[in-house]
C-alpha cells in the first residue's frame, strides 16, 4: 500500500490555515470557501490545532455561541494527531477509526507539510483494490 508521501504527490500540499486568535465565523467563511471541512490552527509557522465544521456544530451551534464572539482557540482541537509522509495509508485509516478524526495534519521535521483526509484513504485504498482486482483478472485470463 502506498504512503502518505504519495498521496501528497498526487493531491498536492496545500494548507488551509487560521490563526488561534481569529473569529470562529472566519473560520466557517474559509472552510466553505476552500470546500474543506477542516483548518489547521497555526501561530505563525507552528501547529497549534485543527477545527472542523463538527467543533462548529458541537461547540457554538449546540451551545448557543456567537461564531463572530468566539475564538478558534476555544473551539478547535488542541494538541492534534499527525503523521509522517513516510507513514502507510492503512495505519493512517486506522488511527482516523480509532481516533474518531477525519483530518491528519502531515509533519516532517516539526514543519507541516500537508494535510490528508479521511477522503483521501479511502480513495487510496479504492484504487490499490482496484487495481489489485486488474491484477488478478489479468492472471486469470492468461
Amino acid at each position: 500500500m502506498s504512503q502518505v508521501k504519495h498521496l501528497l504527490e498526487s493531491k498536492g500540499n496545500t494548507i488551509f490555515s487560521i490563526a488561534p486568535d481569529a473569529p470562529v465565523l472566519e473560520a466557517i467563511k474559509r472552510m466553505a470557501e476552500y470546500r474543506v471541512g477542516a483548518l489547521l490552527v497555526m501561530h505563525g509557522e507552528r501547529l497549534v490545532g485543527v477545527v472542523s465544521e463538527r467543533d462548529y456544530a458541537r461547540k457554538v451551534i449546540l451551545q448557543g455561541r456567537s461564531s463572530s464572539q468566539t475564538a478558534v482557540s476555544d473551539i478547535m482541537t488542541g494538541e492534534p494527531l499527525t503523521v509522517s509522509p513516510d507513514t502507510d495509508v492503512f495505519d493512517c485509516m486506522r488511527l482516523c477509526t480509532d481516533s474518531r478524526i477525519r483530518h491528519l495534519p502531515v509533519v516532517q521535521a516539526n514543519a507541516v507539510v500537508g494535510v490528508i483526509s479521511i477522503g483521501d484513504l479511502v480513495k487510496a485504498v479504492i484504487d490499490a483494490q482496484a487495481e489489485q482486482i486488474e491484477h488478478l483478472q489479468r492472471y486469470i485470463t492468461s
